[in-house]
Parts: C-alpha cells; structure tokens; sequence
C-alpha cells in the first residue's frame, strides 16, 4: 500500500484512512457533510496524489493522442487543458483522462489512480507506432508528483496569496507554470470535480509538505479545511460527474455515458472505435446514462435496480447517495433510452420498496434549487 507525501498530514490531523486504488488515503476529517458543505460554500483541500501523469514529448505526440483519444486533440492551444477519454476498441472505455498542452510537441495525460498500470501498459503498447520511445518520449511520472485541488469559492482568494503574478485570468480548463509558495515551475490548472471552482497544484514531492502549509496558512482566514475522498465522491455526484468505475468502464460507451461531447468526428480525427461510436450518435443507443433525484425518503446506492412506474425493471444505478445540499437522494444510473428523458418518472428499488424519483438534466444540484 503506498502513501502519498501528505499521508503524515492526514494522520495527525486524525483523518479516517481506508487503502484506495493501490494508496493509503483519507477519507473524512471532520465529517463528509461537514467537508462538502465547506467546499460549496467556503474552501476545502483534497490530496488527490494518487492520481496519474504520463509525459508525453516529440513530433509523434499529437498523433499519438489523436489516435488513442476520443478528443480533437489538435484544438488544444499551449496552456489549454481538454477532457477526453481512451476507447478500448471494443466500444468500452480503458479510462477517463485530462490533457494538458505545454507546446505543440509536449503534453501531460493525468489518469485516473486506480487504472494507472492499465493505462500505462496501453499508452505503451501504442507508444512506438508514433516514434515515441517508453521512459523517454512516453514517461511515467506518477510517483514523483503531489498534487493538491484547492475547492471552493475562496479558492482563488487562497490561491492569490501564494501567486506572485495575477491568475484571476486562469479560465476553466486553462493552466500555468509559475511559482507558488515559492515553489518554482509548479503547475496551477483550472479544472476541477466539485463544481464549486478552484484550482489542482502540481509540485514535485520534495515540495509537497511545504506546499500544504503554505496553503493552509493562506486560507486559514477563509476557513480552509482539508476534505477526503467521501466528500470529493458527493461533491461530483451532485454535479452528475461520472466516476470511472461505477458510472463509466470497459463496458460502457461515451456515446451512452453523456460524453458524446468529448468524442470529437473531426476530419483528422481517426481514433480508435470511431466507426462504432459514430454509428452510436447516429442510430442512439439501447440504454443511456442518467441522473436522478428521489421524491421520497431513502437513498439509492450501487447496483440498486430502476424501474418503470409500473414495476418493470428499466436499468440500475452506478452512483447514488444523500445529497447534502439538496437533503435528499441522488444519484445516476442507466436506463432504457426511452426513459432517459429529462423529467421521466421511475422508482428505485431500496430494500424490496419502490421509491419515486425522476431522471433530471446534470447538474444534480443546481444552487438556489
């Protein structure tokens, strides 16, 4: 089990520790609901280093990425982050990921934390195709980066402190290299999976402790507090963010997942699963996935079944909990297509009971509902 370079922090902070895709992570502090209402309405820090990064560099890496991502890689500028996904040509999805452009022939993947080895093996299976040598011009940097998301509405108030030039410019989905707390060439992006802004700190290890105090030195007057993974998991949900693993995987689709927007049919564009995705976009699919809020008391959880308001079975839920902001059920799951309409009456099945709900357009929680 490996820790990450803030692990110290969390114990003696008493944070609830469970291992996590491969890592020794926290769970909760002071309590999920505690941590997620901090996030939405003040600033919460997460340690999110057990994420993956993958260096990409050469004349072969757009290419590269063009062909193993469902994104147009080619619309990225310098400074530019896009999400996409890695198809696993049998009409799955390998992984969900971001990309980040630091010039025409440089580029960072960051993967997700449980797929890590399995994405590395198939960036690598691919990587000579496109002239790109395995530990050079493809590098796997994962456990040599601490990474820190900042979530919140103060979060560039935080952020600002430790800044020696403006980053009130820094748009979603943009990054930069500058220093932080002194820390030299550290990467700031604007991306996020709250729905509540901020930004991710990427620092070398070495780095990390004393970038932890510098940021919660800085927010301290803002009511900083650090947040785990339990409230990380109800922030996205409220959002409608797919989780690899639950609402997104080697069996799902972007098409029926919602990410058709991330699959990009441009011209040059000839990734892998294009066909089948493009047929997907045309024809529809049999099932797709939705989200969902309850109208009665309970809480939906993995696996738990959908159904029709007259008892048939119409899908299964992939992510469901109590929504602290909303003081009700949520969740997502796939359904017939001919449910998937916003505004759908169904029920989910908790405990052998049929509780109402009705299919809503992401975000889940929309602040002022």
């Amino acid at each position: 089990m490996k820790n990450t370079v803030f692990t110290d922090f969390h114990t003696k902070l008493g944070a609830k520790m469970q291992p996590f895709a491969g890592y020794f992570m926290p769970v909760e502090y002071s309590g999920i609901n505690d941590e997620h209402l901090t996030v939405r309405e003040k600033v919460g820090v997460f340690d999110v280093s057990h994420m993956g990064e993958f260096r990409v560099k050469g004349p072969g890496a757009p290419g590269f990425l063009q062909r193993l991502t469902t994104n147009d890689i080619y619309r990225l500028e310098d400074g530019m982050v896009q999400y996409s996904c890695f198809p696993n040509g049998n009409g799955g999805i390998i992984d969900d990921l971001l990309i980040y452009r630091f010039d025409q022939e440089t580029y960072m993947m960051v993967v997700n934390a449980a797929n890590i080895e399995k994405d590395w093996n198939w960036c690598a299976k691919h990587a000579r195709e496109h002239g790109l040598e395995v530990g050079t011009g493809l590098y796997n940097a994962s456990d040599d980066i601490a990474l820190l998301a900042v979530q919140g509405p103060h979060a560039i108030r935080v952020m600002e402190k430790l800044t020696e030039e403006p980053i009130d410019d820094l748009n979603f989905y943009k990054f930069r290299n500058l220093s932080i707390a002194g820390i030299k060439n550290a990467i700031l992006s604007n991306t996020g999976y709250t729905g509540s802004g901020g930004f991710e700190i990427y620092v070398p290890n070495e780095d990390g402790p004393s970038l932890w105090n510098a940021v919660f030195e800085a927010g301290r007057e803002f009511g900083i507090k650090p947040a785990g993974l339990g409230a990380r998991d109800t922030l996205r949900l409220e959002m409608g963010y797919c989780l690899y693993g639950n609402d997104i995987d080697e069996t799902t689709s972007p098409i029926e997942a919602g990410l058709g927007w991330i699959v990009k049919f441009t011209d040059n564009n000839n990734f892998i699963d294009r066909d089948l995705f493009w047929k997907q976009k045309k024809e529809g699919t049999e099932r797709k996935l939705v989200g969902f809020v309850l109208k009665e008391r309970g809480i939906p959880r993995l696996h738990y079944e959908i159904a029709d308001t007259e008892g048939n079975v119409i899908g299964n839920v992939t992510s469901g909990t109590m929504s602290p902001m909303m003081k009700t059920g949520i969740g997502m799951g796939y359904v017939k297509s001919a449910f998937a309409k916003e505004g759908t009456p169904v029920n989910i099945l908790i405990r052998n009971k049929q509780i109402r709900a009705e299919v809503v357009k992401p975000p889940i929680y929309r602040k002022g509902n």
